[in-house]
């Protein structure tokens, strides 16, 4: 069952405070384990990110994770009905908006983003409802979307834009099984992820 997000951290202590503060401790049940690297962030796009919906006073809660150690960042994503920030270690993240149709709640983690080439939705689609356990709710032309049950307020959703996988993601999905050897592996795209017990 997909149960976390594994995140490398320069600093583990003011990665795990800015996120708890950030999420106000609302991740919907998904754990955010951070673990040690030396190595910074690379200069290219995560190929995983959060998504946070803003609620009605969206810029109020923008303004809030500025105040927290956010930074706005441009990605080219241009005119959208959402806000693209950094974390202290620049980490993408998103603060959307009120009427975007990701959000089902007015706060907290709404979304897990992992960018999938159009190409390779359907096989990652596939993987993904395996190990994680969680369903399809939605299946469109832009995105698939998993959710553990039909009313969760956190979903996985899968879609463009890819950015190009040349190393190791910074950011990673974490499995629970019971069954299987615990370890790090790839997905059907090649990105890492975590398998605990």
């Amino acid at each position: 069952m997909l149960t976390g997000i594994v995140i490398d951290a320069l600093d583990v202590v003011c990665m795990e405070g800015f996120w708890r503060d950030a999420t106000q401790g609302r991740t919907g049940g998904l754990r955010l384990r951070f673990v040690p690297t030396a190595k910074p962030k690379a200069a290219r796009k995560n190929r995983l990110h959060l998504d946070l919906a803003g609620g009605p006073d969206w810029e109020a809660e923008v303004a809030r994770l500025l105040t927290l150690g956010a930074t706005r960042v441009d990605i080219g994503q241009g005119d959208v009905p959402w806000d693209v920030l950094a974390d202290p270690e620049g980490n993408e993240f998103c603060v959307l908006r009120p009427g975007h149709p990701g959000v089902l709640a007015d706060s907290g983690l709404v979304a897990i983003c992992l960018d999938v080439a159009e190409e390779d939705r359907r096989a990652q689609s596939v993987f993904w409802e395996s190990r994680a356990d969680w369903h399809a709710v939605e299946s469109a032309t832009s995105a698939v979307r998993l959710r553990r049950r039909p009313t969760s307020t956190v979903s996985l959703v899968m879609g463009p834009p890819a950015a190009p996988k040349t190393g190791r993601n910074r950011l990673r999905l974490e499995v629970t099984r019971r069954d299987g050897e615990p370890g790090e592996f790839p997905d059907a795209g090649g990105n890492e992820f975590h398998v605990t017990r």
